[in-house]
């Protein structure tokens, strides 16, 4: 008994639990993205074998506690035993509360619910009596069409939803017995759609016949009636409906959009609750503020399409106290560890920050400006130009346009503009955005990006000849006749003689391909596509909407030139056709002072007719200002070449110790703190510039991790110029990821369920994590090179023991933030719809990742893994689930968090390159492991 409990409680099961759990959720996500929600459910989070493993890692846990006698060292007590606490909340929530939803029309008053759980409901009828059974069951798929097109082939997922599904029910009523036996469960997927088909055989006197029953888990099921003669049996798969102790009437559902768009900004249900005693109060639900009545609580969940009626989702919680306590303990434990004067990490970090580091001065003052955007503008006035079947004149026109339309085009880029998603911003902005997308530049030809637009806008006849589109696959150049050597092309080109488009076959080839199965040629020719599009709207303007409507009940929509001139009536009308008939003419015959003032008449009328919506001038100055110091690009740029230099000379003075280092890193700590502080500038104002916390997208969130990885640096790390550099290079790479031109850098709305200040702080804490565990993966690569060239060279080991120290409260600090960043998370969703876990793809894999750090951070209680290199090793592997958390989750998983709704995008190449390189590593450094920690 006492060997079976110190093996139970020992530390080799507690890293093979948190294995089995992140490895059994991990590959559920896989599950989930081919065969459907409930599949993974079935088969993992809901299995019993699943449930076992974490209840015997509570088990495990709880014994670890008491052998340890944590209790002395009160904040790691406290955090570790949040995590029961936490448990046994969940456990509360699982098994004794429910969910379901409620849908009410405008008018309506109802005191029933639906289930969110699935159960399968048979009733049968006869002469004397109506006989009800019910089980709830949700079903794995055995069977599988993608689409209803084709069947896939059975796997080992099908074969153990088989197994799982399997029953056979003999229901006993009067003197007969009715057999219902599983026959098959068939899932259709379609993107993130899934619907399921469940088959039965039912037997009764003797006669069996099959019947197929559509329904889903938070679905009503279809009812199929079967008559044996005299008994009739109706069947339904679904969700059941659910009687309320109370009634709810809707009065008014109310939706507001962003300025002339349909866009939602918020919406909400105008609600009266009626109690079992007559009395009655009203209450307005909208996203992130929840109704609370009696033990239920209504959530604002969605809307009919004719915005008549609402969606509510209902939660019944028994756990949310006891889970929250945890979550209070959990945070206060995590946070009071980095204090605790007896826990690890103040223990490496004065071990840190007390050692004289085996490091020297480098000569390495190369760092110079870096230029104003990732590609340098051509500034040759007639460079690249394609004149063929042009006026002759027209190099003499842009020469001229050139040098003498910049004030003009800084007036015209004053102008405010309405996005399709209702977002008003300056016409610099959309300039930006144009020039980018079409060239991947923000300026050419000597000229910004507001001439380029205002030159394409009022002479497209000239500007179509102009090669400002970027193309690079050599096929599509072939296809197109144009040299291979070249990188751009002009509109003019894709198009015949008789004005057809040439690609028009290879087109629509490429938007009807799989995109799993799309090459380099079909994505390119998207591309063009995609540019051409935007340059025909920007020749026509029909990406302008500037002109607002008097009077207009069209929810402050804006117009585009022809729009207004075509739609607007009586002296409206004729305004704007003569301002923007005179403005386009003034430019044209490059009568620069009258354009001027054309543009001020515009601006005039915005002001005056869109007053509603039109932002103040602070704010269109300030996101202007934003634009030209194009901050992020020219950081990028520093970081990499910086980073570079750093860690060049960082690996100089590993190699010769005799030189003193204390001189170069505080100088590139000097460097790197000016940069940081830039950094953060930026990010504060697009903050201003947005209104919202500047992580809410893809660009966005990689600024951030870019940031927090510096700061990693700059505060923790400032006296080790590995780990400096290190962090450097972990800013450089996601800083240049956010530039790659499959991101969209462009400041958008928000939806409405992200305007929590629950989410600010959740994404805020969990994506600064990752520029911890980056670096943590940085430093640990730069350990196994080190263990690489370590023989014949005692001094390095001491540098080993240091970097892998500085790895591991780099790794600490990112798993305190992540473990608390993504509970934080459980308070907002538990607050907005009214679950803490749904077991979305995103939310799972930060769930593995928290479950993966974890083990690497306790490996150092395993004796055979206490030494620098297996956790170099581990450090730098365990980054791939933040890899996979962060772009792998947007672009081959389906679920809330994907931009990809399940149709991955091929897997570049270095991507390859890259992994075959760490593991080279690993594999060379693997003979010089010898090293006992100290």
């Amino acid at each position: 008994m006492k060997k079976f409990s110190q093996f139970l409680f020992s530390f080799k099961t507690t890293l093979t639990l948190l294995a089995i759990l992140a490895i059994g959720a991990g590959v559920a996500t896989f599950i989930e993205n081919d065969y459907g929600t409930s599949t993974a459910r079935v088969l993992v989070y809901n299995n019993i074998w699943y449930e076992t493993a974490l209840v015997l890692t509570t088990i495990n846990l709880i014994g670890i506690i008491i052998r340890f006698k944590m209790w002395k060292h009160p904040p790691r007590f406290i955090f570790h035993l949040s995590f029961v606490v936490i448990l046994l909340g969940a456990g509360a929530t699982r098994y004794i509360g429910y969910e379901g939803i409620i849908h009410i029309r405008e008018g309506d008053t109802v005191n029933t619910m639906i289930s969110l759980e699935p159960y399968l409901q048979i009733k049968i009828q006869q002469k004397d009596g109506t006989f009800y059974k019910e089980y709830p069951m949700e079903f794995a798929a055995s069977s599988l069409r993608k689409g209803m097109q084709e069947e896939a082939s059975r796997g080992i997922v099908e074969v153990l939803g088989e197994i799982h599904n399997r029953f056979d029910h003999n229901i006993k009523f009067s003197d007969k017995t009715l057999n219902v036996k599983y026959a098959d469960y068939l899932v259709s997927k379609k993107g993130s759609a899934e619907m399921g088909i469940l088959t039965l055989d039912l037997t009764l006197n003797g006669e069996t016949k099959t019947v197929r029953l559509p329904g889903k888990r938070g679905q009503n099921g279809i009812p199929k009636i079967e008559d044996f003669g005299d008994t009739v049996v109706t069947l339904e798969y679904g969700s059941k409906r659910l009687t309320l102790p109370f009634s709810m009437k809707l009065r008014d559902f109310q939706l507001d959009r962003y300025p002339g768009s349909m866009a939602p900004s918020s919406y909400a249900s105008e609600v009266t609750v009626i109690e079992e005693d007559g009395k009655s109060y009203d209450y307005r639900i909208f996203m992130n503020r929840t109704l609370h009545e009696g033990n239920f609580l209504f959530f604002q969940s969605s809307y009919d399409q004719d915005e008549k009626g609402t969606i509510l989702s209902v939660n019944n919680d028994p756990g949310k106290w006891p889970t929250y306590l945890g979550y209070f303990l959990l945070t206060l434990g995590l946070i009071w560890n980095l204090f605790d004067k007896k826990s690890r990490f103040w223990k490496v970090t004065k071990y840190v920050s007390t050692r004289n580091a085996a490091v020297a001065f480098v000569a390495a003052m190369l760092f110079a400006c870096t230029p104003n955007n990732l590609q340098a503008a051509d500034t040759t006035n007639t460079h690249g130009l394609d004149l063929e079947k042009a006026k002759h004149d027209m190099t003499a026109y842009l020469e001229n346009f050139q040098k003498t339309s910049k004030q003009t085009a800084e007036n015209f880029s004053k102008i405010v503009v309405q996005s399709h998603g209702g977002r008003m911003k300056p016409l610099n902005t959309l300039d930006h955005e144009i020039v980018n997308k079409l060239s991947g530049k923000s300026s050419m030809f000597g000229m910004n990006s507001d001439q380029i637009v205002l030159g394409m806008l009022t002479r497209p006849e000239i500007w179509r000849n102009v090669r400002i589109i970027k193309i690079k696959t050599p096929k599509l150049k072939k296809v197109l006749g144009i040299d291979p050597s070249r990188k751009y092309l002009a509109f003019a080109e894709v198009f015949d003689k008789e004005g057809r488009y040439k690609l028009a076959q290879e087109a629509q080839r490429a938007s009807m391909t799989n995109p799993n199965e799309r090459g380099t040629f079909e994505r390119e020719i998207i591309k063009l596509d995609e540019k051409l599009n935007i340059s025909y709207l920007v020749y026509n303007g029909n990406l302008f909407r500037i002109f607002p409507q008097q009077n207009a009940d069209d929810n402050n929509r804006w117009y585009n030139p022809l729009e207004a001139i075509n739609s607007f009536k009586g002296d409206n009308q004729v305004a704007i056709e003569a301002l923007v008939r005179g403005f386009i003419n003034s430019v044209i015959n490059e009568n620069w002072e009258l354009s001027d003032k054309f543009i001020d008449m515009i601006i005039k009328y915005q002001t005056k007719v869109g007053s509603e919506v039109m932002p103040p001038q602070s704010q269109i100055d300030n996101e202007i200002l934003f634009n030209k110091l194009s901050l992020f690009p020219k950081l990028t740029v520093a970081y990499i070449i910086l980073g570079l230099i750093m860690l060049i000379a960082a690996f100089i003075i590993v190699f010769n110790p005799k030189i003193k280092p204390k001189k170069a890193t505080f100088i590139f700590f000097i460097l790197l703190s000016i940069l940081f502080a830039f950094h953060t500038f930026g990010m504060g104002f697009r903050w201003i510039i947005s209104g919202h916390a500047p992580w809410s997208d893809t660009y966005e969130s990689l600024l951030y991790i870019s940031w927090s990885a510096v700061f990693a640096a700059v505060i923790f790390f400032r006296k080790s110029l590995l780990a400096l550099s290190a962090g450097v290079i972990v800013a450089g790479i996601f800083m240049f990821t956010a530039h790659l031109t499959s991101i969209d850098p462009q400041i958008t709305n928000l939806v409405p369920v992200l305007k929590s200040y629950w989410l600010t702080i959740h994404v805020s804490v969990l994506t600064a994590s990752y520029g911890f565990f980056g670096l943590g993966a940085i430093l640990g690569f730069m350990s196994l090179i080190m263990f690489i060239f370590r023989k014949n060279r005692p001094h390095m080991d001491e540098n080993i023991k240091y970097i892998t120290a500085i790895n591991e409260i780099a790794l600490i600090i990112g798993l305190s933030a992540i473990t608390i960043g993504n509970f934080l998370g459980g308070v907002w969703a538990n607050e907005s719809w009214g679950r803490y876990w749904g077991w979305d793809p995103k939310e799972t894999w930060a769930y593995v990742s928290i479950v993966v750090y974890a083990i690497v951070v306790h490996t150092r209680f395993i004796k055979a893994l206490n030494n620098p290199f297996a956790f170099s090793v581990a450090s730098l592997l365990a980054f791939s689930t933040i890899l996979m958390t962060y772009f792998g989750v947007n672009f081959y998983l389906s679920g809330m968090h994907s931009y990809a709704t399940g149709d991955p995008v091929p897997i570049p190449m270095w991507v390859y390159y890259v992994t075959a390189l760490v593991f080279l590593t690993i594999a060379l450094a693997y003979k010089n492991r010898d090293f006992t920690q100290k």
